[in-house]
């Protein structure tokens, strides 16, 4: 049998699209991970020391068959998607050329097979490799106002997402990906709300992008571009700058998991950097910086986004009711708690990580973190969840040391080193926590 499919992979590269189009679909069942012959793709590889892997014929021509024909492309992606669980194939697949192909694809409103593409970035961001690859990256671009989005990325052209005709006659110019990305991003979260394809205003709902930004995260130096502000669109340079983890967080509520656990763990992560907790917890109305940098935007005001997930119909007291954001107040009867068990734990480990400073515990005091957490422990069924609970609430009903007592620069083991080192809060908050 492995015999026979080996004589199938030349036919990947021949002339007639529907030759290439039956020898893919005869292969892609083979690409799953339990597949009795999927070593044909695996084959050949090699990887050791500082050497790059060497890349396989068939990997190459399945990147190329991304860029063709719908249907052809179609199965492609999915190939490339069920052997992206090899560290070696990631590799592979995280070089620059076939990334900056992706993305600029994904920003395409027009690209059909978006979401495809956004699952394989998924895949390869797990790996440091393709995220270091992906924060710096730039996209070649060119405006024009008669194409969606007053703009056209020129690598995204392919056999099912074509140039638009006529082609933009403007200036290409260089725009750094990410910014795009989460535009992208934010577009598609109303997609799958239109049943008609031809009416969308991008083909994808590109909610694996969740987890991708989750990914860049995780990483000091994509923690920085969340908390650098940018123009809120690069056309408009001009334009109020705002932080670009402030356009995702109003997904905490969204339908889709992938999409609200994937942003729940992007702002996980951001507050490892003590330094933008400010930032984060401050209102949109007050301008506010990160240290060590002195730009400033407008305040992220994360907090409403963590308790509405955590938030059920209960009523409280007009005292207690005063403390709230004003998005959680007065919630309808029908509300409901965030039903993911592993992504209520996320929202209680920011909490908790936003207790690292004395502002910090400061703030959520202030603002009825200790009402909303009180009645989501009466509900929770989870032992760990409730555990996690009680440990935050601990930091915020506890009393405050007397003496200074110097706040940790890093969480290098887990989040018991909040508890363990809480202290009053020391002026100069340009402090990193890790990420473990």
């Amino acid at each position: 049998m492995e015999a026979q499919l080996k004589e199938i992979v030349p036919f990947l590269r021949d002339k007639n699209p529907q030759v290439r189009q039956i020898a893919l679909s005869t292969l892609l069942p083979q690409t799953a991970k339990d597949a009795p012959q999927r070593n044909i793709f695996l084959a050949g590889l090699s990887s050791g020391g500082l050497q790059k892997p060497k890349e396989a014929d068939i990997l190459r021509d399945l990147k190329l068959l991304c860029r063709d024909q719908l249907a052809i492309a179609h199965d492609a992606f999915k190939a490339l998607i069920n052997l992206s669980d090899s560290p070696t194939v990631v590799q592979i697949l995280s070089e620059s050329s076939f990334l900056n192909f992706i993305i600029s694809y994904m920003i395409n409103p027009d690209a059909i097979l978006a979401d495809l593409a956004s699952m394989l970035l998924s895949n390869l961001s797990s790996s440091s490799t393709a995220c270091s690859a992906i924060i710096p990256m730039k996209v070649n671009v060119i405006a024009s106002p008669k194409v969606k989005n007053s703009f056209y990325l020129t690598q995204s052209r392919c056999g099912s997402c074509p140039a638009p005709v006529p082609y933009p006659s403007g200036e290409a110019t260089d725009e750094l990906a990410l910014p795009l990305l989460l535009d992208a991003f934010v577009q598609g979260a109303a997609t799958a709300e239109t049943e008609d394809l031809s009416k969308r205003t991008r083909k994808g709902s590109l909610h694996f992008l969740a987890s991708v930004f989750a990914n860049v995260a995780s990483s000091s130096l994509g923690r920085s571009f969340f908390f650098t502000p940018h123009p809120s669109h690069f056309l408009k340079p001009a334009a109020n700058v705002e932080y670009p983890l402030a356009k995702i967080i109003s997904f905490t509520e969204h339908k889709d998991t992938i999409r609200r656990g994937g942003v729940a763990s992007v702002i996980k992560n951001c507050a490892f950097q003590s330094a933008g907790h400010r930032a984060l917890l401050t209102p949109e109305d007050t301008l506010v910086s990160v240290p060590p940098s002195k730009a400033e935007g407008p305040g992220i005001d994360v907090l409403p986004y963590l308790l509405l997930p955590l938030a059920g119909p209960e009523e409280f007291d007009l005292e207690d009711m005063e403390k709230l954001p004003e998005a959680v107040q007065f919630l309808p009867p029908e509300k409901t708690r965030e039903v993911d068990q592993v992504i209520r734990l996320m929202h209680i480990e920011t909490l908790l990580l936003l207790c690292h400073t004395r502002w910090g515990r400061d703030y959520l005091r202030e603002h009825g973190v200790y009402e909303i957490i009180r009645v989501t422990h009466e509900n929770e069924t989870v032992d760990k969840i409730s555990e996690h609970i009680e440990r935050l609430v601990n930091l915020l009903k506890g009393d405050e040391p007397s003496s200074h007592v110097e706040e940790v620069d890093e969480i290098t083991t887990s989040l018991d080193a909040v508890d363990l080192k809480a202290g009053d809060e020391d002026d100069d908050e340009d402090n990193k926590i890790e990420e473990v």
